[in-house]
């Protein structure tokens, strides 16, 4: 058992902090380099990389990071390692903030951009940029506070359980 209670926590230290990357280079790095492009350009890199996403790695990390956290929570149910299962809920509320903007924010409006079609038949790609550009970033920069905050507090519960007596 303790095999598996400190390598679901370290898997779900590791996503959650692959995760936490990914956003966080979106919000200073890409997004703001689209910024700096023109209209069409902005909409033709967003739709590509919305469909390139959608691929095993992303679903490892992305989901992964739910599932191995629920799974570090469930195993350090037991008294000899509650002390560090704070740190596990903090990390996973923190997370189910990322799940929630993902869902509710930044997936509508990436579907927004792909019911859009061939940006060279968008009749107004500026208005569709303009929809979509300024609420996605501000949701993927929450996305990154709180991601990177849950890979914080994943990284701080896997230093205590190494605290404990085995």
């Amino acid at each position: 058992m303790g095999f598996l209670r400190t390598a679901s926590l370290l898997a779900a230290t590791l996503t959650t902090g692959l995760t936490a990357g990914l956003f966080t280079a979106f919000a200073y790095a890409v997004m703001p380099g689209l910024r700096r492009t023109d209209d069409r350009t902005l909409v033709l890199a967003m739709q590509r990389i919305n469909e390139s996403i959608l691929n095993g790695w992303f679903a490892i990390c992305f989901g992964g990071a739910l599932v191995f956290t629920l799974l570090a929570a469930a195993l350090h149910l037991d008294a000899g390692h509650r002390a560090v299962l704070p740190w596990i809920v903090a990390g996973l509320l923190s997370y189910l903030v990322v799940l929630g903007l993902t869902a509710v924010v930044n997936v509508p409006l990436n579907n927004v951009l792909a019911r859009a079609g061939d940006v060279d038949r968008v009749a107004d790609p500026a208005a569709l940029r303009e929809r979509f550009e300024t609420p996605w970033v501000r949701a993927n920069v929450v996305r990154a506070v709180a991601s990177t905050g849950a890979f914080g507090l994943l990284a701080w519960a896997l230093f205590e359980a190494g605290r404990l007596p085995a």
